[in-house]
């Protein structure tokens, strides 16, 4: 009669009852966003430190929770003057995180070895929500994981001021990739 009992236990709670719930926890020191932005007369590309994460998913749902956050006023191109009017552009002191907040995925994800999946959710930059779907490559061994994505911001569009002046002319989107390594924790 137990084993009856623990039998339909498993059976009616289904996945959950086998750990499909993960806790992806970022490693910040670890983690980076690399940027690039197009211009007339170089490519420049950049850093952003990642200040935080923390993502909640299962494996058989795909409604995801959490959130990447990134210092705004930690990009870094190797010159200092560019830095400085990004930071005036990102208007740092009055934003200091740039944050994606996962909502859904579509696509499988492996308990282990390598996944393909697409993350919608909401990017907030200025303090204003967008939403963005991101195709990330995930990789998972044991309790660690890398989260990898490349996609594009179009933050002229989002209504964050372009750095053009004179003849120095830069994209309208800018280029993004995003490596986040961490732990899984059920």
């Amino acid at each position: 009669m137990k084993s009856f009992l623990v039998l339909m236990f498993a059976i009616f709670l289904g996945p959950s009852a086998l750990g499909q719930h993960q806790t992806f926890t970022v490693d910040r020191d670890a983690s980076d966003v690399r940027m690039k932005l197009n211009t007339t007369h170089e490519i420049v590309n950049g850093t952003f430190h990642v200040e935080s994460g923390s993502i909640d998913f299962d494996l058989t749902d795909p409604h995801m929770s959490g959130i990447v956050v990134v210092a705004a006023g930690s990009g870094k191109t190797g010159n200092s003057s560019r830095d400085k009017k990004m930071n005036d552009i990102l208007k740092v002191d009055q934003f200091t995180n740039i944050s994606f907040t996962p909502r859904t995925y579509t696509g499988t994800i492996a308990p282990s070895g390598d996944s393909n999946i697409q993350v919608s959710g909401v990017f907030t930059l200025l303090g204003t929500p967008h939403d963005l779907t991101i195709p990330m490559q995930i990789h998972i061994a044991g309790s660690k994981a890398i989260a990898k994505a490349q996609f594009v911001v179009p933050y002229v569009q989002w209504g964050v001021k372009n750095p053009s002046f004179l003849i120095w002319k830069a994209d309208n989107d800018v280029s993004i990739d995003l490596s986040l390594v961490g732990q899984l924790a059920n």
